[in-house]
């Protein structure tokens, strides 16, 4: 409303306007932690609270940067929560001590699901080169460090033949979780368990993980019996979990497994060989 005095009388003109609504703002999650050391297979991993439809408007405002030159690729999948994920892993495992940085100028950048309204950073640095190898066939876990096996454990994975199957492939260990209720509703099996379960390694976003399983103590190195997950003495699992670091990729090998760890499932981007997973840069 605006007011004027016209040949002395004042008069009022009305009027109106609109603003353009304001668009959704995206938000991301970043994986590993800032300042964190992790293990040789941990990605770099972004998942974002929108749907990215421009990926490579957002791929180009986003810059790795490593101390020692390593190759590596941004690949775009899809989270097992579904949302959108671009993942930057090395073409190899990394190598111990390597700094990483991240700087993502995205702040204004438009998504196509949403606007960014700021930039983010972070940084990370890898640890010693320890590599988890588990045959289900032989049942039995071992660590190797640095090229050398230091450990070998009886255990028992999956129950064959079903739903209750582990997977294989290679999966990175995303969090080390300690003691956890664990209850098979959660991931489609009924009611087999519901338990506090110590030493809890999660290897997956559906819910295999590596832990102590003092109920299945005829079976390690004997059988595989449990409902998905790799079990062990509580023993062993306590020295497990104290030598392990997240990020460190656990090699998944047997005869009868639910399938590879799917890309978006945890981290198994590794399982992807490498022209195919450059190819799933928007970039290229």
């Amino acid at each position: 409303m605006v007011s004027r005095s016209t040949g002395g009388k004042e008069t009022t003109t009305r009027s109106a306007f609109t603003t353009q609504k304001a668009g959704a703002v995206n938000r991301l999650t970043l994986a590993p932690g800032k300042d964190t050391t992790v293990g040789i297979g941990q990605p770099l991993s972004i998942v974002f609270d929108r749907p990215v439809r421009r990926k490579a408007d957002v791929e180009r405002q986003l810059k790795v940067t490593t101390s020692n030159g390593t190759e590596g690729s941004w690949g775009w999948i899809t989270d097992h929560s579904g949302r959108d994920r671009v993942d930057w892993r090395p073409r190899e495992y990394w190598k111990p001590g390597t700094r990483v940085v991240l700087e993502a100028d995205l702040n204004g950048t438009d998504s196509g699901g949403g606007w960014f309204v700021r930039d983010y950073r972070t940084s990370f640095t890898i640890g010693a080169a320890q590599v988890v190898k588990v045959d289900l066939d032989a049942k039995r876990l071992s660590l190797v460090r640095d090229g050398r096996t230091v450990r070998t454990v009886p255990v028992s994975g999956g129950t064959p033949g079903g739903d209750k199957r582990s997977w294989r492939g290679t999966a990175v260990l995303m969090a080390k979780e300690g003691t956890i209720r664990m209850n098979s509703e959660t991931v489609g099996l009924g009611d087999a368990y519901d338990k506090m379960v110590d030493y809890s390694m999660r290897l997956t976003w559906s819910g295999m993980y590596t832990h102590a399983a003092p109920w299945n103590a005829a079976y390690f190195g004997r059988a595989n019996r449990s409902s998905g997950c790799i079990g062990m003495s509580t023993a062993d699992a306590r020295s497990f979990y104290d030598a392990v670091r997240v990020g460190d990729p656990f090699e998944i090998s047997g005869g009868d497994t639910k399938g590879v760890v799917a890309e978006g499932n945890g981290y198994g981007a590794w399982n992807t060989p490498w022209a195919k997973w450059r190819a799933k840069s928007a970039l290229r």
